[in-house]
């Protein structure tokens, strides 16, 4: 039998189309409106490119669901938020604390992402990427290059994700039914390079747009800040090229050099300013965080953020926190893995900023990574990137404009002295990390020029780390690529070996649903990806 998500109907693209533009209707219309000949016409949506736009809406919407927020907890929040220590679980989950918190990976968590790039979340067309690219792949390569180049990068965007959670990923293949039913991965190796391709395609239309004067046709669709800008959205594909070239730098440097200085040297260049940021606005609805946190108590700071913030002294502590409501006048977080038998016993600690969730807009990259990753680069050597001490400070005053604490900077980057904080759990104390500990880092905040290269790295990756916040899914990503920052292993290890006790998870496994209608695809991930398919093995950029 056919693996079902991958048949693509054009019947599914309508009930999308129908779902973005009538979001607040019942689901019950969308089959009438497919059907129903007195309902939306072809010639209607293709009034003012509406037969592209939507569809573009809605691949914005499915990068990171936001609606409802329970997906955004299992396909984000659950995940890469906690494997990167952005955030930490003070909820047991039914008394079990047997979970992704414990590396004890739960496959109904973590098909999500999967699923709402795939279109399969729930069997629902209406949060999807792949279908909708392949629908509006055929509809604008030749007529309308401009939503083309949209969609590659939306596209690209999503997906590097996707291949960046699980390793090989069904990318050039997509929609290509083999006799046996079954579909085939790509290597994550073979998805890289396609990425790195749809990006150039997409960067070149984009220049030629901005070069030409053209006139903007989607600004109404753009879910963005960007207002539909070539040139803002050029700039950001750019920074994603630089990003995925720097992604794979240790187990491919000669493509990854490639590939970064063609961003480097591009006319129109990175991210630059604070308000280059690229975020999916979210408006009327509220950040799901901001419900996950404050409504549902499922979200509190982690023992890394506390270390981290508090140690280096950092002005950002309160923006992205609130006060411990058990230790007034503190911020507290709890350690990952950590034995959790009642959610009273963390729930009080620091929570998520009211304030810096409330402006219903999805982070997804940050203006200061682009800068960041220019370090990174000039310290690699690559041509086009500058210099690094200049590039690591312009990221740590692009992340404080980007907060309004730009008066605080001039101190910080200048200290010499402040070091991560020694983490106490007040709870228990086999949980702390005292000073002297070899978990604990020694980094500090100003750029020493006599430096090791690693040591540069970890000064870069660190503040990184920190002005990316809370996108985690990226910062898991960095993570697991350079070690750093510095993190604290999980506690309690659920995950029967597969994971070594003292290390941290790799990745996370392929789901069910493709085990089940895919099995003989999957089996061919499996031997693509090189072991086992659990949360220990490395991904192909996972190089030790």
């Amino acid at each position: 039998m056919k693996s079902l998500q991958y048949i693509f109907k054009r019947k599914t693209v309508l009930a999308g189309v129908a779902a973005a533009m009538f979001a607040t209707a019942c689901t019950k219309n969308f089959e009438d409106l497919n059907t129903n000949p007195n309902g939306i016409s072809e010639e209607e949506l293709k009034q003012d490119f509406m037969h592209i736009g939507e569809p573009l809406g809605q691949i914005q919407r499915s990068i990171y669901v936001y609606s409802p927020s329970w997906v955004v907890q299992v396909q984000q929040n659950l995940m890469g938020d906690l494997f990167s220590q952005y955030t930490a679980v003070p909820n047991p989950f039914g008394n079990l604390n047997n979970n992704n918190n414990t590396y004890n990976l739960v496959d109904g968590w973590n098909q999500v992402l999967w699923g709402c790039a795939y279109g399969t979340y729930a069997g629902s067309p209406e949060q999807s990427v792949m279908p909708v690219c392949r629908y509006l792949e055929k509809l604008t390569k030749t007529d309308y290059p401009q939503y083309y180049a949209w969609m590659k990068v939306l596209k690209v965007f999503t997906m590097h994700r996707v291949a960046d959670a699980y390793g090989p990923v069904i990318y050039t293949k997509y929609g290509v039914i083999n006799p046996d039913g079954s579909v085939d991965y790509d290597s994550q190796k073979d998805a890289y390079y396609a990425f790195f391709a749809d990006l150039d395609e997409s960067i070149k239309i984009f220049s030629q747009y901005v070069t030409e004067g053209k006139e903007i046709t989607f600004a109404g669709f753009d879910l963005s800040d960007y207002a539909g800008s070539y040139r803002l959205w050029c700039k950001m594909a750019n920074t994603l090229r630089l990003r995925l070239a720097l992604r794979i730098s240790k187990i491919d440097p000669n493509k990854a050099k490639a590939e970064g200085e063609l961003a480097l040297k591009h006319p129109l260049g990175l991210l630059e300013k604070a308000e280059e940021t690229f975020v999916i606005n979210t408006r009327p609805l509220e950040h799901p965080l901001l419900e996950i946190s404050s409504g549902w108590g499922d979200v509190r700071m982690s023992a890394a953020m506390e270390s981290y913030l508090t140690g280096l002294k950092d002005p950002r502590l309160n923006v992205y926190f609130e006060e411990s409501k058990e230790y007034p006048g503190q911020y507290k977080g709890i350690r990952q893995g950590v034995e959790m038998t009642t959610k009273a016993r963390y729930e009080n600690f620091s929570a998520l900023s009211k304030l810096l969730f409330s402006n219903k807009k999805i982070l997804l990259m940050t203006a200061a990574e682009a800068w960041f990753l220019k370090a990174e680069a000039a310290v690699e050597g690559w041509q086009g990137a500058g210099d690094a001490k200049t590039n690591y400070a312009m990221g740590v005053k692009t992340s404080f404009d980007q907060h309004g604490i730009a008066t605080k900077y001039d101190d910080y980057i200048a200290n010499t002295t402040n070091k991560p904080a020694p983490y106490v759990d007040p709870k228990n104390g086999a949980n702390s990390i005292p000073n002297g500990d070899p978990l604990l880092s020694t980094i500090t905040v100003a750029w020493e020029d006599g430096a090791t290269k690693e040591r540069k790295r970890e000064r870069i990756i660190t503040q990184k780390w920190i002005a990316g916040f809370p996108e985690g899914q990226e910062a898991w990503a960095e993570f697991r690529r350079t070690g750093y920052p510095k993190l604290f292993p999980v506690k309690i290890n659920n995950s029967g070996g597969k994971i070594p006790n003292g290390t941290f998870i790799r990745r996370v496994n392929f789901v069910s649903t493709e085990y089940e209608t895919n099995p003989k695809g999957v089996q061919k991930a499996i031997n693509l990806l090189g072991g086992p398919d659990n949360g220990g093995t490395r991904l192909w950029w996972d190089k030790p």
